[in-house]
């Protein structure tokens, strides 16, 4: 036999003499008041008449014996004597493993590091806990430190210590491997007769086939209340997921008008503390409200590094967020995030996989919102690149029927709703890569509605990035028109803007459209020449804050 099972054996031999060991003949008269926590804790009860209990057997009292000392040493403070009943289950097991106050601490405090539990036990707290009487029951924390300590439900360890050895077996529970005492032992209580008293012993027979069907019915019974506190707990209530969608309200409103990299510090906060309640436990409503929580923030942070130009960092962001979605079970954020990817893949030289990520996108129905206007369009320019003309009319018809169809407005709004501006946006884009006469004057037409359409927002609200890009586009079609005077109005409107919130794309486009002007049917006109040394200079001067490496 192993020395860790002698030990056990004999913890529960020790156990069972205490719990059916013969009571001493003062008990009796002891009083059954309950004694004050400040009370010596080592000392026997008193007898009610003030006197010292008298021997068992005949003779004067041997007045040479030595006196009592006034308390058990601290070591020993909570160890009964020999002889006494132990006061609860708990007192008992204390006892039968023979642990003095400050093992019995020590132990508890490895239990709980070896549990992962924040719960702490004191000296007095112990004291309490082995002699009863408590109003209700620890904290849950300090409740399963204890269970798994003492092998022994809770509700058990605080009650009477009326119990018999059943069976010398070994069972395994939720805390390992526990005792036979924590598998067959059982209270006694119906074994006594009115008045309290203990009567006669049942036979070792009798327990054990009585104890085998009682013990297994009270263990499932306390297994099923134990289950049903775990899952009542919940690390998160309506208000706070309330708060999270009142946050992504705000910052999808005023994204597109702030600077974009403090908002991605924003962002990036709500985010872990959307994945911190995540890892914890909730009921399953709970747990969808923040699958779309941290799968919408998610999306607002995949375009903030999309416009702080790390692709790679806004695709794994993407990725995350329409993990999120599935698991929500939302569509309207799965279609707006493959529109996210398709969108990243335009912008990173990649037509056919932008077409590709917005097919797959479209085969789906969104609840609500604009998603499948915005994904459609995304495909339309995409097919502009690649100068298909068929496409471009496809998919922007596509978007047209999807606003008919729109079943209930954007929530949130913002950033992620894509207004008829954004649309005219998009059009027009599609129209200049096509590039043939038809198609530049469609996109003037285009871009002069979005940029009309974009003014007539209130100003802490206008899209100033996608109003950049509007003029933009109007800019290119107007010089592709021959109206130098009209682009250059355009592009320095954008200057102007663009400095207080520079955004890649936007920086991306400048360079591109500093580089059309540099042709040379424009090399003699002074003004052109003029607006590239501005373009040059903006791009010199508005480095766009970086992304620490760690994040990316």
């Amino acid at each position: 036999m192993s020395h860790q099972n002698r030990a056990g054996s004999e913890d529960e031999a020790r156990l069972s003499r205490l719990l059916a060991g013969p009571r001493q003949p003062w008990d009796r008269t002891v009083s059954t008041r309950a004694r004050p926590d400040n009370d010596r804790s080592g000392q026997e009860p008193r007898p009610t008449t003030g006197q010292e209990p008298r021997p068992t057997t005949a003779g004067a009292k041997d007045s040479s014996a030595p006196a009592r000392p006034a308390a058990d040493p601290p070591h020993r403070a909570q160890t009964p004597r020999p002889g006494r009943a132990p006061w609860t289950l708990l007192d008992a097991v204390v006892t039968a493993k023979r642990w003095t106050s400050e093992e019995c601490l020590q132990r508890f405090a490895a239990a709980a590091r070896e549990l992962g539990e924040p719960a702490t036990l004191s000296l007095a707290q112990l004291k309490r806990w082995r002699r009863g009487g408590l109003n209700g029951l620890p904290r849950p924390t300090a409740c399963r430190v204890a269970e798994h300590l003492f092998g022994y439900p809770i509700e058990d360890l605080f009650g009477p210590p009326t119990a018999v050895v059943a069976s010398p077996t070994t069972c395994r529970g939720r805390a390992g491997e526990v005792s036979a005492t924590a598998c067959s032992l059982r209270t006694a209580d119906s074994h006594r007769p009115p008045g309290g008293h203990r009567g006669p012993e049942p036979s070792p027979r009798s327990v054990v086939r009585q104890a085998t069907v009682e013990e297994e019915i009270d263990m499932a019974a306390s297994e099923a209340a134990r289950f049903a506190r775990a899952i009542e707990q919940t690390n998160i209530g309506p208000h706070s997921v309330e708060q999270f969608f009142s946050d992504i309200r705000r910052i999808a409103a005023v994204y597109p008008n702030r600077p974009v990299y403090p908002t991605f510090v924003e962002i990036r906060q709500l985010v872990l503390r959307a994945f911190e309640k995540l890892e914890g436990r909730q009921f399953p409503e709970q747990s969808l409200d923040l699958y779309l929580i941290a799968g919408t923030l998610c999306g607002l942070q995949a375009n903030a590094c999309f416009d702080l130009g790390h692709l790679e960092a806004a695709r794994t962001q993407a990725r995350t967020g329409y993990l999120c979605a599935e698991l929500a079970g939302s569509n309207w954020l799965r279609v707006w995030l493959r529109g996210m990817q398709s969108l990243i893949a335009y912008w990173d030289d990649d037509p056919l996989q932008a077409i590709a990520l917005a097919e797959d996108g479209l085969k789906l129905v969104p609840e609500r919102g604009t998603a499948a206007v915005r994904l459609a369009a995304i495909q339309a320019r995409a097919y502009g690149r690649i100068h298909d003309a068929a496409g471009v009319r496809t998919a922007l018809r596509s978007a047209a029927q999807a606003r008919e169809s729109i079943r209930q407005q954007d929530d949130p709004g913002g950033m992620m709703s894509f207004p008829q501006a954004k649309q005219h946006l998009y059009a027009a884009t599609a129209g200049l890569w096509l590039g043939d006469a038809a198609a530049i004057r469609q996109a003037r037409k285009e871009a002069e509605l979005a940029v009309e359409q974009y003014e007539q927002d209130p100003p802490e609200y206008r899209r100033l990035g996608e109003l950049s890009l509007a003029r933009l586009d109007l800019a290119t079609a107007r010089a592709a028109l021959g109206d130098v005077e009209g682009m250059t109005e355009q592009v320095r409107l954008v200057l102007g803007v663009a400095g207080r919130r520079p955004t890649d794309s936007v920086g991306r486009r400048l360079c591109q459209v500093a580089e059309a002007l540099g042709r040379p049917r424009f090399a003699s006109q002074p003004v052109i020449q003029s607006l590239r040394e501005e373009i040059a200079a903006y791009t010199r001067r508005t480095a766009i804050p970086a992304i620490p490496a760690e994040l990316t």
